[in-house]
Order: structure tokens, then C-alpha cells, then sequence
């Protein structure tokens, strides 16, 4: 009887210990992902005031006739830099992982410039407020839940195609209407999506080791996945916030 105590007593502090591993390294996972994105962010925001603030190096990106060839690159470019870096995440090192990251915050800081042409800095700055503000609320509940949130992300990612496809239908539409309502749409989506993610992260961190060279790429791509979502719900509340010059 007493030895099986003590084995029990041994398997609980085993298991006690092995917990708290987990929490550390999925806490030391986040904190290293939140930075990769706090970074991406910077780079974005530096360099999108920069090219606003700056007409010689905006005639590259708009010209007289609008949108030049280099602007519509710049403004696709990003879309192309996610796909490889998701698809040849496995065969990717970790330092071209890198260089393609910081690459695709430059381009999506470009991209970005147009919105400091368009909206006034006070709107600009009151939507970045309130996006800081719900993305960190919805980063915490996703971290602290209980709740499975996998079905709400199969939910929410079909929501995201919608929100696709509407976008591709109303840029030959262009009605005002349907862009407030893909707006509002966008903004629960990612809402929810941060928490998603914020969720799936978490479970992500407590299982792989800070040791594992792999796992220094899966922060990469963590990072890019809640700036993708803290970006898209900047820009689909400045679309409903208004504020346009």
C-alpha cells in the first residue's frame, strides 16, 4: 500500500513537472512569436509613413494615369511571399524564413502607404487604438479559454472565403453598400480569428522545444499569422470608421 502511494506520489510530480514544462515553453514560444510581430509591425509602419511622406518615392507606386506597374506589384506581392513561405515552410531555412518575413512587412508597408493618402492621421490613429485594444482583448481570451475554439475556427475560415469572394465581386460592383457589409463581416471574423489563432498557438508552444531548430520557424510563421489578423482587422475597421480626406 505504501509503495503504491509513493509510486502515485511519484507519478503525480512527474506529471506535475512535465505540466509546468509545457506552460514554460509555450509562454517562451508566444513571447518570441509576439516579437517577430511586434517587428513586422514597426517595419510596416515605418516604412508606410515613409513612402507617404515621401511624393518622389510615391510617383513609383501611383502616377498619373493611377496605380503604376510597380504599385500593382507591390500591392501583390505579398500575397505571393505568404504562399511561399507556407508551402516551402519545410524546405525553407530558418534565416530565409526570416529574410522572406521582414521582406513581406516592407512590401505590405508600401502597400499600406495608399491608406496615409486617403484617411486623415487622427482616424488612422483611433482605429490603430481600437484595433490594439480588441486584439489584445481577443488575443487573451484565446489564451486563457477553456473553451475548444476549433469548430468556431472551421466557422470563421468560411467566413474568410466569403469575405473573399464578395471583396473580388465588389471591386467590379463597387457598391458602398456591400463594402460596409463586408466590413462589418471582416471585423467578427478576425476578431474571432485572433482567438482562434491566439488558442492554437498556445497548444502549438506547449508542444515542441525551444531546442528544436524547426520550432524557431514555427514562430515565423505564428507571427505571421496574428499580424495577418491584428492588419485585416485594422484595415476593415478604418473602412467602417470612415474619416476619408
Amino acid at each position: 500500500m505504501n509503495r503504491f502511494n509513493f509510486q502515485g506520489n511519484s507519478f503525480q510530480e512527474n506529471y506535475t513537472e512535465q505540466a509546468n514544462f509545457a506552460i514554460a515553453d509555450a509562454r517562451t514560444f508566444l513571447s518570441k512569436v509576439f516579437s517577430w510581430m511586434f517587428l513586422a509591425l514597426g517595419i510596416t509602419a515605418v516604412t508606410a509613413y515613409y513612402f507617404a511622406a515621401n511624393a518622389h518615392l510615391m510617383a513609383y507606386l501611383i502616377g498619373s494615369n493611377g496605380i503604376t506597374p510597380l504599385g500593382w506589384i507591390v500591392m501583390f506581392a505579398p500575397l505571393g511571399l505568404v504562399l511561399i513561405m507556407s508551402m516551402g515552410l519545410n524546405k525553407l531555412s530558418f534565416g530565409a524564413l526570416s529574410l522572406i518575413y521582414v521582406a513581406y512587412s516592407l512590401l505590405m508597408g508600401m502597400s499600406l502607404s495608399f491608406i496615409l493618402l486617403i484617411y486623415s492621421i487622427d482616424t488612422i490613429f483611433i482605429t490603430f487604438a481600437i484595433t490594439a485594444g480588441m486584439f489584445g482583448f481577443m488575443a487573451l481570451i484565446g489564451y486563457t479559454t477553456k473553451t475548444d475554439l476549433t469548430k468556431l475556427g472551421s466557422i470563421l475560415f468560411m467566413g474568410l472565403i466569403g469575405i473573399i469572394i464578395a471583396s473580388v465581386v465588389n471591386f467590379f460592383v463597387k457598391s458602398s453598400q456591400m463594402e460596409y457589409i463586408i466590413s462589418f463581416i471582416g471585423v467578427l471574423v478576425f476578431t474571432g480569428l485572433t482567438a482562434y489563432d491566439m488558442q492554437k498557438l498556445k497548444r502549438i508552444g506547449s508542444g515542441v522545444s525551444m531546442q528544436d531548430a524547426s520550432t524557431k520557424k514555427l514562430v515565423i510563421m505564428g507571427a505571421l499569422t496574428l499580424y495577418l489578423d491584428f492588419i485585416n482587422l485594422f484595415l476593415f475597421l478604418l473602412r467602417l470608421m470612415g474619416g476619408r480626406k
